[in-house]
């Protein structure tokens, strides 16, 4: 299979993603392989760095939030949080955990922990890569 750079997936820059999560050495990881896929990617430990980042003027094209995290906000939460702040963002989910009624909540696809770095790719790709819509395709 060739291998595709992101610049010549998505043409001059490189989408940017911000990926929040509260545990960190995944979080880092995460990043790691995204970036190597050619992604610029600003990685948020809990939701109040990331509602700062989506309420910046910095282009974000897509958000990958763990959804159980401590505190009160919930990676569900955020989502909707970040949709009204940024109308049609792209939303991919991760867990650990099997939560019941997330798949009803959701705005995107959700991965399980642990994801390998090639699906996660695999995935975000096809997710920047679908058409703009107000809700994204839930699998």
């Amino acid at each position: 299979m060739p291998t595709e750079t992101k610049v010549e997936q998505f043409g001059a820059s490189a989408p940017r993603i911000l990926l929040v999560d509260d545990d960190l050495s995944f979080g880092a990881a995460a990043a790691s392989a995204l970036r190597s896929a050619g992604f610029e990617v600003f990685v948020a430990p809990d939701y109040r760095l990331a509602l700062e980042e989506l309420e910046s003027p910095r282009p974000i094209d897509l958000l990958i939030t763990d959804i159980v995290m401590p505190e009160r906000v919930n990676g569900l939460a955020l989502s909707r949080m970040a949709r009204m702040r940024r109308h049609g963002l792209k939303v991919v989910y991760l867990t650990a955990y099997d939560i019941p009624g997330a798949e009803d909540e959701a705005l995107g696809l959700i991965l399980n922990k642990p994801v390998d770095d090639g699906r996660l790719v695999r995935e975000v790709r096809r997710t920047l890569s679908a058409p703009d819509t107000l809700e994204n395709e839930k699998n």
